[in-house]
């Protein structure tokens, strides 16, 4: 564990370094293509870095805030797009924070209300989701005599609470930090009415938010020279969905270190193709036919069960995440308890 925690300390200080450069490259050369030029040898650096970790949740989280988001942040800053191209600018400190951490910072006063309900409603809901989630953990040491559904549903709560957990403690430390005011990363996924409701507008919005800019926009562009604008929605959220399948693909193999199987991919293709079933539905009859919110959160709630229980937990159970994580918190502790900090 010592020799991990060193590994991670080395990559993040690499990682803050080159996070300040960009910073500074954004105040001396224009965006464009000569920034991007600028800026492309810390891309792949940022791929190779999670590689010098082997625990599900250094790895893991280094792999999401660095190889992800802030690989996608810094190719959109390099066009003055995304959340670190703000106006006015960030300060050093700031663009860090928005660079590292999967956040993103609010603009309105009215936007910043909304946040401050929100986050009252989800303090009183922590309650109730921890306990959840401990009847969840309970429940998990008896999933060989459930019906895999059920399985399944324990899976994504235990998933869903965790990532929900880490992407808060990151809002807290850029809240402590700067001061930001921040969206929430999730908006009640239970009460989605389509697929397109729950990927975009409802489950881990960081994720949306930096999809939409980094692939969603452009593709519309270019799909927009070959087809009617009326259409050109359907393949550039296909393409969206896409990306997000392999850069899911590639967590599972730094967590892992598996040869890809391809069926993360296949989960994320599957839903685009609903999606892209929705958004053209939708198109052709508009609101003449509309399912009961209940009726429509019960069926969508049931496709992206059923997707996960067939596609995404297979290649996920395949790696043992849950005694791999169980064992590390116990490193963890007998980390502390040996005085090494």
């Amino acid at each position: 564990m010592e020799g991990e925690i060193w590994n991670f300390v080395v990559d993040w200080t690499i990682a803050l370094a080159s996070i300040m450069y960009c910073y500074i490259v954004g105040k001396f050369i224009p965006q464009g293509t000569t920034r991007f030029l600028a800026l492309f040898p810390l891309l792949p650096l940022f791929f190779y870095l999670p590689l010098n970790l082997t625990t599900m949740f250094l790895c893991g989280l280094t792999f999401f805030f660095m190889t992800w988001l802030a690989t996608f942040k810094i190719t959109l800053f390099a066009f003055s797009q995304g959340p670190l191209a703000s106006n006015p600018p960030l300060s050093c400190s700031q663009f860090i924070i928005a660079a590292c951490l999967p956040i993103k910072i609010l603009k309105t006063s009215s936007r910043i209300q909304e946040n401050s309900k929100r986050t009252r409603k989800s303090a009183k809901d922590y309650v109730t989701k921890v306990s959840i989630f401990l009847i969840m953990i309970k429940a998990h040491g008896y999933k060989d005599f459930v019906h895999p559904l059920f399985a399944t549903l324990i899976y994504i709560f235990i998933i869903f609470f965790m990532l929900e957990l880490c992407l808060s403690l990151a809002a807290i430390v850029a809240q402590a930090a700067v001061g930001f005011e921040l969206e929430p990363q999730f908006d009640e996924p239970q009460k989605a009415t389509s697929v397109q409701n729950f990927w975009g507008k409802r489950w881990n919005l960081i994720v949306s938010s930096i999809l939409r800019p980094m692939v969603y926009i452009p593709s519309r562009r270019i799909f927009g020279h070959v087809m009617p604008q009326k259409w050109v929605s359907v393949p550039a959220v296909f393409v969206t969905f896409v990306v997000s399948g392999i850069m899911h693909e590639l967590i599972f193999y730094y967590l892992g270190r598996f040869h890809p199987t391809w069926e993360v991919t296949s989960f994320f293709v599957v839903n685009g193709l609903w999606v892209g079933l929705e958004i053209i539905i939708k198109k052709t009859i508009g609101q003449r036919f509309k399912l009961p919110s209940a009726i429509a959160s019960v069926l969508t709630l049931g496709f992206v069960i059923l997707t996960c229980s067939w596609l995404f937990f297979p290649p996920f159970l395949r790696f043992n995440p849950f005694i791999r994580s169980w064992r590390e918190v116990m490193a963890v502790v007998e980390f502390f308890k040996d005085g090494h900090i």
